[in-house]
């Protein structure tokens, strides 16, 4: 039997659809952003302007980091209660995002212990405010996920904290916020957004309709990504900001595998971002998952369904296209650096996704596998 949630709140898509905010009947609204994109690309003045005419109410909290953490929420928290909105808007990249989830919780149930939830779902919902997601980048999802990436300072990992609570109210989907995207932005998030849709689909977990979801993400996704990284044109900007949320709502239900357990081990640790992790591991990740008979039989289906020979030789092929690098290496992480923090990186990786990876993984075998990325050839 399988149990899904495809999502009670309200998803708004479209260029110009930022002005739905408008709509909205509250007089509070908190916003939270990050540093400093929002402002100069003017969509924090665009949402001032229409909560103004409202005749509402706002206070701005910005300075979320790339790798939101625990202290940066904790701010935000105390910021937020002394404003008591009814409505908190969350605008830009997925950290921005995720950090206002949490903080809206918070908010409200300031009895959440971080601890804690980094290991249990935290099992309450949201009834105090209403919250709004405005993604500015094109791969995370979290505009409609129950899931909110921490960095944990303390270990140097990233967490992926979990809670039906901070799933959006409404995901407001405007292609026109992500048309200042550096390129090197559009390709990362972009190959984020299908590593979700890659591996939800190998997830032995898959099912129907998430099944559905997840083909239609990978198709639009070879086809809008490479333009959107090269043209930047409106039409292949919105496409691309559409799949990603499909992918997300697809991976929301069935979880992902181990390119998300090594990309939080590594981003915790070295800093660099999520999507760029995921990009460069993934070849790597479905040639060793190939060993298992039905993700063999699942990425050849894919193949044809893109029309190419072999998927993750396309999904190499689309990385180059990005200029994402090929291995980690070449990324940035010198050799010592990798191997003074071997031990560490192995033991983070086995965590998280990689505990539902359709191949079970031991230590041993994760090691090829963090080799073969490392340096840029297979090993296993």
């Amino acid at each position: 039997m399988n149990r899904l949630r495809l999502h009670g709140e309200e998803i708004v898509t479209g260029s110009g659809s930022l002005k739905s905010i408008g709509g909205l009947e509250f007089k509070r609204f908190f916003i939270i952003t990050g540093q400093s994109s929002m402002f100069r690309n003017g969509t924090i003045e665009k949402i001032e302007n229409i909560l103004k005419e409202k005749g509402a109410e706002y206070e701005v909290f910005s300075g979320i980091g790339a790798n939101p953490t625990t202290d940066e929420i904790i701010k935000g928290v105390e910021k937020i209660k002394g404003f008591s909105p009814e409505c908190v808007v969350a605008v830009g990249g997925g950290s921005a995002i995720d950090a206002a989830k949490v903080i809206a919780m918070m908010y409200e149930y300031p009895e959440i212990d971080f601890e804690k939830a980094k290991t249990d779902i935290v099992n309450i919902k949201r009834k105090k405010t209403y919250l709004v997601a405005i993604p500015s980048t094109s791969g995370t999802a979290t505009e409609v996920t129950r899931t909110a990436v921490v960095t944990f300072k303390d270990i140097d990992l990233k967490i992926g904290l979990k809670s039906y609570g901070f799933i959006p109210d409404m995901a407001i989907l405007d292609g026109e916020v992500t048309m200042s995207m550096p390129k090197a932005v559009v390709a990362q998030t972009g190959m984020d957004a299908m590593t979700h849709a890659v591996e939800c689909y190998t997830n032995h977990k898959l099912e129907d309709f998430s099944e559905t979801l997840c083909i239609g993400a990978i198709e639009g996704l070879f086809e809008f990504l490479p333009s959107s990284y090269k043209e930047g044109d409106l039409n292949s900007r919105q496409k691309v900001h559409n799949y990603q949320c499909i992918a997300g709502t697809a991976f929301h239900n069935i979880g992902l595998g181990m390119d998300h357990g090594i990309s939080h081990s590594f981003g915790g640790k070295f800093g660099y971002g999520h999507g760029l992790l995921n990009a460069v591991g993934l070849p790597y990740v479905l040639r060793y998952n190939s060993k298992d008979k039905v993700v063999k039989a699942k990425l050849e289906k894919l193949a044809k369904r893109i029309g190419a020979d072999d998927f993750a030789d396309a999904i190499e092929k689309l990385n180059e296209a990005l200029d994402i690098p090929k291995s980690f290496e070449e990324m940035g992480i010198t050799e010592i650096e990798y191997k003074e923090n071997f031990e560490e990186l192995l033991n983070n990786s086995m965590l998280g996704s990689t505990r539902s990876n359709p191949v079970e993984m031991n230590k041993d075998e994760m090691k090829k596998v963090l080799d073969s990325i490392f340096y840029g050839k297979i090993l296993f």
